[in-house]
């Protein structure tokens, strides 16, 4: 198999075992959206009793203050201009409720000119999903040029709606 279908694949596999959390994910990119919920409950039920177990998300970020995105450097690809995002280490570990929007600040700090709705869509992909599927992946590569399709649509075309990264 070669790398690109592996990659492929490692994603279909992502995108059938998450499924569920899919339209979740599409509201961190979307302005039609509601709230997320930020517990998660289990119920138990055996012979003798019923247990709800509650586990809260974490109430201290443990990264607060600290940067998520190192740097960030415009290169030209064989497509057009293409922006690769460096997260630091603690952007790559970050698991913290709501930390996307903190972390495309940074983006937004470093390269002003990346504030475009298909921009922005690509980068909470790769923060919501590059992340779990290539966490030691170097740098996360945003393309202007894709189309802005959506959230949800990018996330379908692993973060590069428009055609494959290349």
């Amino acid at each position: 198999m070669t790398q690109r279908n592996s990659e492929r694949a490692r994603w279909a596999v992502a995108l059938l075992c998450c499924g569920a959390l899919v339209p979740a994910a599409a509201a961190c990119g979307s302005d039609e959206t509601a709230s997320v919920a930020t517990a998660v409950t289990t119920t138990t039920t055996t012979a003798a009793t019923n247990t709800t177990t509650s586990a809260a998300l974490p109430s201290v970020d443990p990264y607060a203050g600290m940067p998520l995105i190192d740097h960030t450097t415009w290169t030209e690809g064989v497509d057009g201009p293409r922006l690769l995002v460096y997260p630091t280490d603690a952007g790559r570990r970050e698991a913290f409720p709501d930390t996307e929007e903190r972390a495309w600040q940074e983006v937004l700090t470093h390269a002003p000119d990346a504030d475009t709705r298909g921009m922005r869509d690509q980068f909470i992909c790769h923060w919501a999903w590059a992340r779990m599927l290539q966490p030691d992946k170097e740098s996360w590569n945003l393309e202007p040029w894709r189309p802005a399709v959506g959230y949800q649509a990018t996330v379908q075309a692993s973060c590069n709606p428009g055609g494959p990264e290349r």
